[in-house]
């Protein structure tokens, strides 16, 4: 039998290669755009140097075939990311191997081993840098050997012309890729920043939320000395509702209410879910009597709501109201003086608005 934990570590694994994935196909399209530009260079100096056929060859493999076939292995592999960081090491390794096949060309060599740091620097960091730079290093230097220690620094005109593109079009691709990455993770921080502050259920103001913003205008209270009223609500016999109609039935009440709650209040209310059926309003520029008001308003709206899952239900509303004054230290003592005056609308029957000083409105 399968347990809950087990569906969610096989999500949590699809999810990981899925993102490894689109990491496999970013590098793709830098490493295409990289060795595209980079086979300019390349080439111009080949032909300086009137290499044979064979070096053109290889140069076409490297440019046109190797991107392709590195994303192949990547996203056939078991492990997308660690085949992917293996052939970025490759890609500084065969770097190496064409720096010294240009017998050390000043500036497409330069150019060269700076852009394959800056790639793997925006990939994997410090870490990955070390890694790729000693493959360029040793290929480097195996490549000269191997060839006989040749050596022309000079470079022409034609060549500085041909490194050029992969001068300016590459360092322009990475930073594109960068600032999507940035904006995409800016956006995910939003998401989860709003994700914090809203319950799921209903979208409302979730609990820390509604304090944040309860704290904020009781501030707001003492500097002005303007009126502020903070009213707890729950819906009464909540749990008669559930073992009657079922759970279903219940996230469609707390729903209905969150909704009704928001329809009925103006955009400077405070409106949030205080916790199961619990609610936390907040009315700026308000006393007692306004907020009896509203919440006479709200009761009626949700006296004609017919609810789909119990066709036969009649929510009501229980309110407990605390007016801000100099006694109000704090939040906290803000809200236990308007649970105390809920209390004792449910000590009255219920469906009714209570204050810490009685009854307001029946």
């Amino acid at each position: 039998m399968l347990t809950t934990a087990e569906p969610t570590a096989s999500q949590a694994a699809k999810e990981t290669f899925a993102r490894e994935l689109r990491f496999v196909r970013r590098v793709h399209r830098l490493r295409t755009v990289g060795l595209g530009l980079g086979a300019l260079c390349v080439a111009s100096v080949l032909h300086l140097n009137a290499e044979a056929v064979a070096w053109w060859v290889l140069l076409f493999a490297h440019a046109f075939v190797w991107p392709h076939a590195a994303a192949m292995l990547a996203t056939r592999s078991t492990d997308p990311q660690k085949a992917e960081f293996r052939n970025l090491v490759i890609d500084s390794a065969l770097g190496g191997a064409w720096i010294a096949v240009m017998k050390f060309n000043l500036l497409p060599a330069v150019l060269l081993a700076t852009m394959l740091s800056v790639d793997k620097v925006s990939v994997g960091g410090p870490r990955l840098l070390l890694r790729t730079s000693a493959a360029l290093f040793a290929t480097c230097a195996v490549t000269w050997a191997a060839l006989g220690f040749p050596l022309n620094v000079g470079t022409p005109m034609s060549v500085v012309i041909a490194c050029i593109p992969f001068l300016v079009v590459y360092p322009m691709a990475i930073s594109g890729v960068t600032y999507a990455l940035a904006n995409k993770l800016a956006q995910q921080n939003r998401r989860l920043d709003e994700l914090g502050r809203t319950d799921s259920l209903t979208g409302l103001a979730n609990r820390r939320q509604g304090f944040e913003l309860a704290r904020t205008e009781l501030a707001r209270y003492r500097r002005t000395g303007r009126p502020a009223v903070l009213v707890v609500l729950d819906i009464d016999r909540f749990k008669d509702i559930n073992d009657r109609y079922g759970h279903l039935a219940g996230d469609e009440v707390i729903c209905a209410v969150a909704e009704t709650l928001r329809g009925s209040c103006r955009a400077v209310d405070v409106v949030a879910r205080y916790g199961g059926d619990e609610f936390l309003l907040v009315f700026p520029e308000t006393d007692l009597r306004g907020a009896g008001v509203a919440a006479k308003r709200i009761r009626r709206r949700l006296e004609m709501h017919a609810f789909e899952n119990a066709p036969d239900l009649r929510c009501t509303l229980s309110f407990g109201a605390a007016e801000a004054s100099v006694e109000t230290t704090d939040v906290e003592n803000w809200i236990r003086q308007a649970d105390a005056a809920l209390y004792g609308a449910k000590a009255a029957g219920r469906d009714c608005f209570f204050t810490a000083h009685g009854l307001e409105l029946p």
